[in-house]
């Protein structure tokens, strides 16, 4: 009996030990693993081929090689992952879709895309190689490695670009099946002499934006011409009738998020991330995370103290994902969690006065938000900073304690959120609640003025302080008080107000608490589930705001940025958009939350009306390039649309005001005098309640409007509601009204109008409800109703008005900027 005893405990000692010896393994140093390396380091081969009139198709896309050679790339794990091709080629593309192929039409100024080169680079893990090989024959002369070497060098080192696409490849290469990324990089002639063609399975590799799920994507980087040019779904998705914008082909879903992270006066970030994922592929052994490039990873673990081989490149070359390499192959549905330790002091900004700007919002720990921003995560957080100072972050507060020169405090998400985050700094913090429905609602304001507001003040000649990154605008001498303290009570009840009107329209939200944040930024804010961030000259008062120019052409915007970031803890935070084609939802959605902020809230005619006007000038204007942004492409476009051809600001002046112009339409067209908004609050709190807490895509709020239209909606649609999206959401229209009008008696005494309402600069097919107005003597406006317009056409009527003896003073269309048209 004994010896048994001691040949069990034996055995479990030398279980210990074998732990032990796993735990304590050195970690790897980053991007030590071979296979990477080779793939890093790679070159030409010796295998080249003579080809001639050779076409390689590749889904929307077509190569032709009219004559010239292709050396393909030295193997790696014993598969060709590249070629180069020199000699007389042309690439054709023609997008599935209309939409892109107007895109395409409008940047490269011709009815078909048809480049023409002399250099061709490609990478691939499809059959690529085999299909070359196949149609070549033995070449006699080689290639010039400069050709690999200078697309190589621009995925590194140019600005636009830094992706590391070895590490993508990487993925296929240790996987036991065969991959179907392509990339093609084209030397063209016509249109630029830097485009890539690329196209992955995955969702195409978000080189310069992300926009999968699309797996398609064609873009220029060189300097004076950059963007994407086209992104669409592979062909037999469209043929198949698969295509859906809410489809989900990412690598991972991330479950669970520990954060432990550490903020030091001097701004210096240190964090060790736990994060548990599920595998959404088979055979998955490389896993990229979105990770801000100064955040150095020192090491990487598996659960089980294993050490593990990750890839992140130098802060300054392409190091905008990191890569983990797991010890083995993930199955579809497989979970698995690493722990991921890293440091930087560039992620947050040390501003002076105990003011700190998060530099890094989204990216300040390793996730995949830069693929898909409607994937919800469980979130528990630790944070300990400097002592005496406060903290605010995503989440409800578990706990908070000093210890030593920290104060500690731990957060739990409520819900799954589509991202965490934190603002802290020596705040000075005010608190109120609402009754119905009931919040916490909180104030953050630094108590001192940062670094540059202090300049700002202290300069005797200001003009150049203003050319920094927190300025570009002009301004006088003689301010008055530059303190954020004093209008920190207007925030605080700017969040009051919007969370108890925004919840009688569009239903609650999960988070009971929001707090309002000072940033040291002026010219932008953000929300993040329970937390907003404000621009620091939101609470500077009207009159600095004026002397610093800052109310020049600012479109309404300092009226509305709170009450607008306040609308996000609903667009973008309860219910997430699917992908860049649904971002419009987000950020138009809350820009018309604003819109009934100043109407219900301020009760200010004037101004509602002066925000609409902001908005169809920001939508019409041309702007350098010569472009209108309503003309630019539709909604669904989403920031695609910034590119040296169109303009890089078109995408801010075409979702805000376009979006936030269709709900007011929807709004528009189901008010009626009887029941006033009630239909259109429960369509978007049926909204909410449908798609809290997931991805909502653009067909899906249109079969939310499509369940709740009304008869009149109905009628006009045939039962749906495909009209309205075809104009304004995939479409440009933007149609022109005109009225004539004149007021009679008839036999009674009783008014009568006659009128010709006028549809102009429009398709045959468009169709519009147009509301008519009458304005009395005493000012008001009264709803007479809608005239059903199709079409370039013109509706003529008389509309007796009983029981009315005294003419109205006009008869006005669309008085409320209730349709998107033509400012008469």
């Amino acid at each position: 009996m004994k010896s048994v005893i001691r040949v069990a405990c034996l055995l479990v000692f030398s279980t210990l030990i074998s732990t032990a010896v796993a735990v304590e393994t050195p970690n790897p140093a980053p991007n030590s693993d071979p296979t990477y390396q080779q793939l890093r380091n790679l070159g030409l081969g010796s295998e080249a081929v003579s080809v001639k009139d050779f076409t390689l198709t590749r889904d929307a896309a077509a190569f032709h090689l009219a004559s010239g050679t292709v050396c393909f790339l030295a193997p790696v794990q014993g598969k060709v992952t590249g070629a180069v091709f020199s000699g007389d080629g042309s690439m054709t593309l023609d997008p599935p879709v209309s939409g892109e192929r107007r895109s395409l039409k409008l940047l490269s100024h011709e009815e078909k895309f048809n480049e023409t080169y002399k250099q061709l680079v490609m990478r691939f893990t499809d059959s690529t190689y085999d299909e070359i090989k196949k149609a070549g024959t033995a070449a006699s002369g080689g290639c010039d490695p400069d050709l690999f070497n200078d697309s190589r060098h621009d995925l590194r080192h140019d600005p636009y670009l830094r992706f590391n696409l070895d590490g993508l490849i990487l993925q296929d290469v240790l996987g036991a099946q065969p991959g179907g990324l392509f990339v093609a990089f084209i030397r063209g002639q016509k249109y630029s002499p830097k485009e890539i063609l690329a196209i992955d399975p995955h969702g195409a590799p978000p080189i310069l934006m992300p926009v999968a799920p699309e797996e398609v994507e064609l873009l220029t980087y060189q300097d004076t011409k950059h963007g994407v040019w086209a992104s669409f779904h592979l062909g037999n998705e469209y043929k198949q009738g698969k295509v859906a914008n809410e489809q989900n082909n990412s690598l991972i879903h991330i479950d669970h998020q520990t954060l432990d992270t550490t903020m030091e006066k001097s701004g210096n970030l240190i964090g060790k991330a736990t994060t548990t994922f599920v595998s959404q592929t088979d055979g998955l052994r490389v896993v990229p995370f979105h990770l801000f490039h100064r955040l150095r990873v020192q090491a990487v673990t598996a659960e089980n103290g294993q050490s593990l081989s990750f890839i992140q490149e130098d802060k300054d070359d392409d190091a905008r994902f990191f890569s983990v390499i797991l010890p083995k192959a993930l199955s579809n549905g497989e979970k698995f969690t690493i722990v991921t330790s890293y440091e930087g002091k560039d992620a947050v900004s040390n501003e002076g006065g105990g003011n700190y700007f998060p530099v890094s919002r989204d990216n300040w720990y390793p996730n995949n938000t830069a693929e898909n921003f409607g994937d919800f995560t469980n979130f528990d957080l630790t944070f300990r900073i400097p002592r005496g100072m406060k903290i605010a972050a995503t989440g409800a507060l578990v706990s908070e304690k000093e210890d030593g020169d920290h104060n500690i405090t731990v957060w739990k998400s409520e819900v799954p959120l589509t991202v965490a985050g934190f603002n802290f700094g020596k705040f000075k913090l005010q608190e109120a609640k609402t009754n119905n429905p009931v919040y916490d609602v909180q104030s953050y304001a630094n108590e001192q003025s940062p670094n540059w507001v202090e300049q700002l003040r202290n300069s005797a000649s200001t003009s150049d302080l203003l050319n920094q990154e927190h300025f570009g605008l002009q301004h006088e001498n003689a301010l008055g008080t530059l303190s954020t303290t004093g209008l920190e009570k207007k925030a605080l009840a700017e969040g009051q107000l919007s969370l108890v009107l925004y919840s009688d329209y569009f239903g609650p939200i999960p988070f009971k608490r929001l707090a309002m944040t000072q940033q040291t930024a002026c010219n932008f804010g953000q929300s993040w589930p329970n937390l907003v961030y404000l621009p620091i000259c939101s609470f500077f008062d009207g009159t600095v705001r004026h002397q610093l120019g800052l109310d020049f052409q600012d479109y309404g915007y300092w009226k509305i940025v709170a009450p607008h970031e306040v609308a996000h803890q609903w667009w973008g935070n309860t219910v997430g958009f699917s992908s860049y084609r649904d971002q419009w939802m987000s950020e138009g959605f809350a820009d018309f939350s604003a819109s009934l902020f100043i109407q219900l809230v301020e009760k200010n005619p004037k101004k509602f009306t002066d925000f609409w006007n902001d908005e169809r000038e920001l939508l019409t204007m041309k702007n350098k390039e010569g472009y209108r942004a309503i003309d630019a492409g539709p909604l669904t476009m989403g920031y695609r649309l910034s590119n040296t051809g169109n303009g890089t600001n078109v995408p801010r002046q075409l979702i805000y005001p376009k979006g936030a112009y269709i709900l007011h339409m929807v709004r528009m067209m189901m008010w009626d005098r009887q029941n006033g908004d009630q239909a259109f609050k429960a369509t978007m709190q049926d909204f909410v309640k449908t798609y809290s807490g997931k991805a909502a895509t653009t067909e899906d709020f249109k079969a939310i409007l499509e369940k709740h239209q009304t008869p009149e909606m109905a009628a006009l649609g045939g039962g749906n509601m495909d009209w309205f999206f075809d104009e304004y959401v995939y479409g440009t229209a933007l149609p022109t009204y005109g009225m004539q009008s004149s007021f009679d008696k008839d036999a009674n005494g009783d008014v009568v109008f006659s009128f010709k309402a006028t549809q102009s600069n429009v398709t045959d097919s468009f169709r519009m409800l147009v509301p008519i107005y009458l304005e009395m003597a005493d000012g008001r406006a009264l709803f007479l109703g809608r005239a059903r317009l199709i079409g370039n056409t013109t509706l003529e009527q008389k509309v007796p008005l009983k029981g009315l003896k005294d003419a109205p003073k006009r008869a006005v269309l669309n008085y409320y900027d209730d349709v998107l048209a033509s400012a008469n």
